[in-house]
Formats: C-alpha cells, structure tokens, sequence
C-alpha cells in the first residue's frame, strides 16, 4: 500500500528573506519583482514552495517582525499588484508562495499597539 504525505511534509520549501534576495531596480534592496525574475531558477532547482519573509509595511527595527499593516506591501519590496503577479506566475510554475503571516508581532507604530 503506497502511502500519500500531504506536500509540505515531503516538499522542498525554499526560505526568501526578500530584502536581500534579488533587487530588480537597482536601488540596493531585494524586491517581489526580483523574487518572480529567479522563478524559473527556483523551479529548476526543485523547490515546490516559497516561504517569504515578512514583506509588510514595517519601520524594519525587528528585520520586518514589527509590523505597521498586517494587509499590505511594504513599498521596499513593491506594491500590491507586484505580488499578485508573484503569485501568478509562482502558480503558473506550480510553486506554492508560503506568507510568514505573524499577527502577535506588530510595531509599536501600529494602530492595535498605539491604542492598547
């Protein structure tokens, strides 16, 4: 009997510190843009998810654990819509896109910190 794992528990999944992975525009800094330019590496080498870093609005005291908008792009790394795209074409390669989603870290400049 062949026994099934679900993918995470057999898959290879790639760790992406984006601010120092790959800077599409040159201004020094990692970006989404230059994380969807190394997709086809990353397939190549048999990754079957992506595990991004937080890429959230931060004042990067805590390498963007202290997090100011838990539903938005810091604009360091893009916009919106440069994620999106990440996750399309991350998905046209079956690569799975992995978010370090970590609500109890946020800013002291964060709305929920500021009020409490």
């Amino acid at each position: 009997m062949t026994q099934t794992h679900p993918w995470w528990q057999t898959g290879v999944i790639y760790q992406i510190y984006p601010r120092s992975f790959m800077d599409s525009n040159a201004d020094g800094v990692g970006d989404l843009a230059g994380i969807a330019q190394k997709l086809d590496y990353l397939q190549w080498l048999g990754v079957d998810a992506l595990w991004l870093s937080p890429i959230y609005p931060s004042p990067m005291a805590d390498f963007g654990y202290d997090i100011v908008n838990h539903t938005d792009i810091d604009p360091l790394f893009g916009t919106l819509a440069d994620f999106d795209a990440l996750i399309l074409q991350s998905h046209h390669r079956n690569l799975k896109v992995i978010m370090d989603y970590v609500p109890n870290h946020t800013s002291d400049e964060h709305p929920w910190f500021q009020v409490s």
